[in-house]
């Protein structure tokens, strides 16, 4: 019997567990949350089954997941790191330009990450993806370490849940509005 070695389906078990917990919040009506499909052409079908054989992606992905929180946009992308050293090459040029747009229109977005090797999840803020982001931009590492995140966005199970981020935007929206209200402070001041 041949095996599957695909590195597309890493992550398809981190995927589970946030789709469950996202069903679980919707259940309890606290989000709308969606899986974004990949989109594929398909090529090559088998017309005993009517199954696709062969198929290529049709465009670039740009997020996991998409949706609303208390009415809220959000859209979030899910990675895992095997070690301490996350690369930013598991993160394409196309998805942080989305990703900075959807925020730039009032929208949250930011990346669940898995640190398999310590079973940590992370919630990673865009505005901190963006600064390792513009430091790689401007000759820097292309990657980050575990002790460079901020601890306030690990992710602690709770009973119920599997990965349960909601504590974590609010958090962001709370540091937000703090950095908000702080360079207001700056210009009425100055």
């Amino acid at each position: 019997m041949a095996t599957w070695n695909s590195r597309g389906l890493r992550g398809s078990e981190l995927e589970e567990l946030i789709n469950r917990t996202t069903e679980r919040y919707r259940e309890n009506h606290l989000c709308l949350i969606q899986k974004v499909p990949t989109p594929i052409t398909p090529v090559e079908f088998d017309k005993n089954s009517h199954t696709i054989k062969l198929a290529y992606f049709g465009q670039k992905s740009t997020v996991d997941y998409i949706g609303v929180i208390q009415g809220i946009p959000v859209c979030f992308d899910a990675k895992e790191c095997a070690e301490d050293t996350f690369t930013l090459r598991n993160i394409h040029p196309h998805q942080v330009a989305f990703m900075k747009e959807f925020e730039d229109q009032g929208g949250v977005a930011f990346f669940l990450i898995h640190y398999t090797k310590r079973n940590v999840f992370y919630y990673l803020t865009f505005r901190r993806l963006y600064s390792f982001w513009r430091r790689y931009e401007n000759g820097g590492r292309r990657s980050f370490r575990f002790e460079e995140i901020e601890e306030d966005f690990i992710i602690e199970p709770e009973a119920g849940l599997f990965i349960p981020y909601l504590d974590a935007v609010q958090r962001d929206l709370d540091q937000r509005q703090t950095e908000e209200e702080g360079i207001s402070e700056r210009k009425n001041g100055a």
